[in-house]
């Protein structure tokens, strides 16, 4: 977000600033299609003038630091619209422009409108929304998405995988266009890439938005993009950022399926609202509602990171102790959570988003959960009837629906009233510096006197096997002014080398940043927490870890004065639970090579039969349903064996080889290859036309046939091998897949015998007489 006007830098004031920002101009990346390696597409890439300011990192820095965001992001827009219109990047060509979340809520709804007025008729635009808006200004990003899609532009979320968040946020998005993060294509696969594809997947094949895998750099990225299922691809394989079209390629029409959102679904409504006119509507006491909101909470935990949960609470005292410690645990465990309600903060728990509600919102009177994520959607929906009496007697009209539009809409409707997240107020806590102990205070420091109750605590404190801290917040640094012998014994450290420094004594490198940020976060709201962080025992810095407990202690007016620390070593069980992480993945990727070599075959890494017919055996399920046809193809190779027993069995592995390469570049994506044995083959082509289906497989026929014969270098020389085709065609031939391959089968070797027939009837020339 800009900053106020009285705290900006006038341009004036930073010449080179000035200068950076009125000399922007665009270059332009190609987006291809996949499968035919034309381009589509262009992404507009801002660039300063050359100068310490050209690269965009340090430009959006200086512009970010001088408050003047605004103004650079909307001259990075102009000029990309200028240079895309320069350089004729029209129609039928679609351009992909940036928009930087931190100004979300002022340039972009402010100036989308003139933009595309100012725009010329031909300019097709994709809008990009980066993750890192997604989480910081849910409501400005929502807006936007809708002012966008009334523009008639399109919309695609970038470094999708990055972060689960984007994960979580895709249904609610309901972009056009998913833009892969480019590690998905450069690094190894892992569980992360499966979790990420599985949801990618999920969603491209619900709303039928294109998928676009970023970095393809070779061949090898390339292939993994393929395999991702991206159908788009960007990176220098294609072509570098230039000022103008990349020479040399075919340019084709990026066809969008409209996955989005229609305009106008984020109007004042509230989440019961959405409820379609014909869902049926139910009455039960508050008592149930509580019940069913805590199955709900229970599914989001069990989703993880890429799930968004949002929840309206009626008013503050309904929030109470114990959903605390729930919505807690759902923000360590979950993508999102927002809670509204009457008088709730706009952040009721570190980590928990709310809002300002104003007095006339509708959602003061509802009881509504939502948790949606890639592969699940459920939402409770409640309206308060007004009756009184006791509490949990209170009775609510009420829906259960797990129908995924409407579901999106409630937590949609939620989140575009969520407040934008300013961070937690800086505060020092266990990461705080060392200092020393005023003078006027004992060394000690804890305030234990000499009663007997008090000299009872203390030997308690210092009997109890888990460590104890008490830090003093009234002084700079909050310095530790108390530790039993089990902290010492932890830290490895006298009470000299403790008492008067910071927590932060403790810290490794290695500590994991946000969980020192939740701690900050839980220390500047003056609320308890609990972390598990990696600690440093002793002179030798031996690492151990530590489940952190902490607890404020407030005086008469409520003011946090010291903080209690107990600290627990759980270096055993941490040791343990990786481990365990460890052998799980290890197993889990045995069983997908125990998978895998079930399914396919090892020399070519083609299907095998198995997995080919159980494939086949649904395709025709399908083609049935759809009155489609599919076609069979049983190709043998002719001359295989001479090649095998001339050069022998490792070099006709080789030509095996090459010849399960041939069929697939040969057949389209869906279509099916297999290796039945030895020297045979199997194609299945799917979603063919009835009327056309068997010419159409036996041009397919021939064509595989034709590529086979082509030469193979083998061993210093070339080798030429032909292949025999025989074509079925359900449902004509059968609608099985045991008659399909057995009419294949018996084409195949009439095809064979033809072959040699016609071999036998060609004329051999006489020999010329002798004189």
């Amino acid at each position: 977000m800009s900053s106020p006007p009285e705290a900006r830098t006038p341009l004036a004031a930073d010449p080179v600033l000035a200068d950076a920002v009125r000399g922007v101009h665009s270059v332009f990346q190609p987006i291809v299609e996949l499968d035919t390696g034309r381009v589509v597409a262009y992404e507009a890439l801002a660039r300063g003038p050359v100068g310490p300011l050209e690269r965009p990192d340090a430009l959006f820095a200086a512009a970010r630091a001088a408050g003047r965001l605004a103004e650079l992001d909307e001259a990075c827009r102009a000029a990309a619209f200028r240079g895309a219109v320069d350089a004729a990047l029209v129609a039928p060509l679609t351009l992909f422009v940036n928009v930087e979340p931190e100004v979300l809520d002022t340039a972009p709804l402010a100036d989308l409108l003139a933009i595309a007025e100012r725009a010329p008729g031909r300019l097709r635009v994709v809008m990009e929304i980066t993750e890192r808006a997604l989480a910081a200004r849910p409501a400005e990003l929502l807006r936007t998405v809708e002012r966008v899609r009334e523009l008639g532009w399109a919309i695609a979320v970038d470094d999708v995988g990055a972060e689960s968040m984007s994960l979580a946020f895709l249904p609610l998005l309901c972009p056009d266009v998913v833009k892969l993060d480019l590690r998905l294509v450069q690094e190894r696969p892992g569980p992360a890439v499966a979790e990420i594809m599985n949801a990618v997947n999920a969603y491209a094949e619900r709303s039928g938005a294109v998928v676009l895998a970023e970095g393809i750099e070779d061949g090898d990225h390339l292939r993994t993009a393929l395999g991702l299922g991206a159908t788009l691809g960007q990176g220098w394989l294609f072509g570098r950022p230039a000022p103008g079209p990349a020479s040399g390629l075919p340019v084709g029409e990026l066809v969008l399926p409209g996955a989005g959102r229609p305009s106008g679904a984020l109007a004042e409504e509230s989440p019961f609202a959405c409820l379609p006119d014909d869902v049926p509507l139910r009455r039960a006491p508050k008592a149930l509602l509580i019940e069913l909101s805590k199955q709900l909470e229970r599914e989001a935990a069990r989703l993880g990171e890429t799930c968004v949960v949002a929840a309206t609470f009626q008013e503050a005292r309904h929030f109470t102790v114990a959903t605390t410690r729930r919505y807690r645990d759902l923000v360590a465990r979950t993508g999102f959570v927002c809670a509204l309600g009457e008088d709730l903060p706009v952040e009721p728990l570190p980590g928990l988003r709310g809002a300002a509600l104003s007095p006339e919102d509708p959602v003061r009177g509802e009881w509504d959960v939502a948790v949606l994520s890639p592969h699940f959607s459920a939402a409770l929906l409640a309206r308060d009837l007004g009756d009184d009496g006791p509490d949990l007697q209170r009775t609510f009209e009420y829906a259960l629906t797990y129908e995924r539009t409407t579901v999106s809409r409630a937590a949609s409707s939620l989140l575009s009233r969520v407040a934008p997240r300013t961070g937690p107020a800086p505060a020092t806590t266990p990461a705080g510096a060392a200092a020393a102990v005023p003078a006027s205070r004992p060394a000690a420091g804890l305030a234990v006197g000499t009663t007997n109750a008090e000299v009872l605590l203390r030997r308690a404190l210092e009997a109890t096997p888990s460590g104890v801290t008490v830090v003093d917040m009234r002084l700079p640094d909050q310095p530790i002014v108390y530790a039993n012998q089990a902290f010492r014994d932890l830290a490895g450290l006298p009470s000299e080398d403790i008492l008067g420094r910071n927590c932060r004594l403790l810290q490794s490198p290695e500590t994991d940043p946000a969980a020192v940020d939740r701690i900050r976060a839980a220390v500047a709201a003056g609320e308890a927490c609990r972390e598990t962080v990696l600690n440093l025992r002793g002179p030798d810095r031996t690492p151990w870890w530590n489940e952190l407990h902490l607890a404020p202690v407030h005086d008469a007016d409520g003011r946090v004065v010291q903080y209690i620390g107990v600290q627990v070593d759980v270096t055993a069980r941490v040791e343990a639970e990786r481990a365990l992480v460890r052998e799980r993945d290890r197993t889990s990727a045995a069983l997908a090579r125990i998978q895998e070599l079930a399914y396919t075959d090892p020399l070519t890494g083609l299907l095998n039969r198995r997995r080919l017919e159980e494939q086949v055996e649904a395709a025709i399920w399908e083609t049935r349903a759809r009155g489609d046809a599919l076609g069979l193809l049983f190709v043998d190779l002719d001359g295989f064996k001479a090649v095998n027993d001339r050069f022998g069995h490792a070099a006709g592995d080789e030509l095996l080889q090459v010849a399960a390469r041939r069929l697939r570049d040969r057949v389209r994506r869906r279509d099916l290859v297999a290796r039945l044995g030895g020297d045979e083959f199997l194609v299945a082509l799917p979603d063919l036309a009835p009327e056309t289906a068997a010419a159409e497989a036996a041009r397919v026929a021939d064509e595989l046939a034709a590529s086979l014969g082509r030469p193979v270098a083998l061993r210093g020389t070339e080798v030429t091998v032909g292949a025999s085709v025989g074509v079925s065609v359900c449902p004509a031939d059968g609608v099985v897949f045991a008659d399909l391959l057995h009419a294949a089968d018996l084409r195949m070797y009439e095809r064979k015998a033809q072959r040699r027939s016609q071999r036998r009837e060609v004329p051999v020339p006489a020999s010329p007489a002798r004189g």
